[in-house]
């Protein structure tokens, strides 16, 4: 009898869960860097309410992630899909392409993330 792919998509929805949040965020946190006229009260006020459904993502992806992986494991990867996220944002939205010395200090990171999967 074929085993059932559910328990890849399990292990799998948290990370795509992880991902959407991280979109969220990031606008949160610096899509108005594009509007630096809009007055900074109005600014965090829309940052927060994108910051709502980041919340409405990333808990879940936690809840159902800790079923498979451990704390520090959904913290690396959160941090590893944040970095892909932000420098996909950084030279799309922003305009601002990551240098050398970005993707390696990025890369520095991800092999930090990595050390947390060894057992």
């Amino acid at each position: 009898m074929r085993e059932s792919p559910m328990p890849a998509f399990d292990r799998l929805l948290p990370i795509l869960l992880l991902i959407g949040s991280n979109v969220f965020m990031t606008f949160a946190w610096y899509g108005h860097l594009r509007y630096k006229a809009t007055p900074l009260v109005t600014v965090i006020l829309v940052s927060w309410g994108i910051a709502f459904f980041e919340y409405c993502l990333m808990v879940p992806a936690n809840r159902l992630g800790s079923a498979f992986y451990s704390a520090p494991q959904l913290k690396g990867m959160q941090e590893v899909i944040t970095l892909l996220v932000f420098a996909g944002f950084s030279a799309w939205y922003l305009g601002q392409p990551l240098k050398w010395n970005h993707w390696a200090g990025f890369a520095l990171i991800a092999v930090a993330a990595w050390l947390i999967f060894l057992e």
